[in-house]
């Protein structure tokens, strides 16, 4: 079995810098990127296992990355983040079919368990 390829992204660099090193800690192969539109550039798209995104980006949000993804063929699972969590954004993310909706700041550990679960096929956090 191969290493999974996890693309992190977030207009926040503080927040992708954080992400990527757990995630390496962790084993895991991530990339970053600091906007949707920059992964969906990216060569590396068909070999994403997970994507791990802020909601909240402009000019394209998270949860319009996901759509695009999906209209494009990706299925590869989702894993939101957001400094603004409420049920309504976590309903919607949710109700889009991400595997996982963490607040910021989340611990690593969740953020591990969520990408297991992701990863697993299992169902969401």
């Amino acid at each position: 079995m191969s290493t999974p390829l996890i693309s992190v992204v977030d207009d926040d660099a503080s927040v992708r810098a954080a992400t990527e090193n757990l995630l390496k800690s962790r084993g895991y192969i991530a990339q970053i990127f600091a906007s949707a539109e920059e992964l969906l550039r990216s060569p590396q798209l068909g070999e994403t296992s997970c994507v791990i995104t802020d909601m909240q980006m402009s000019p394209m949000s998270g949860l319009e990355l996901m759509a695009e993804m999906r209209t494009r063929g990706y299925d590869a699972p989702f894993i939101f983040i957001t400094a603004f969590p409420n049920d309504r954004v976590r309903a919607s993310a949710l109700g889009a079919g991400a595997i996982g909706f963490l607040a910021k700041p989340f611990a690593g550990q969740t953020l591990i368990e969520c990408l297991d679960t992701a990863l697993n096929g299992r169902g969401g956090i």
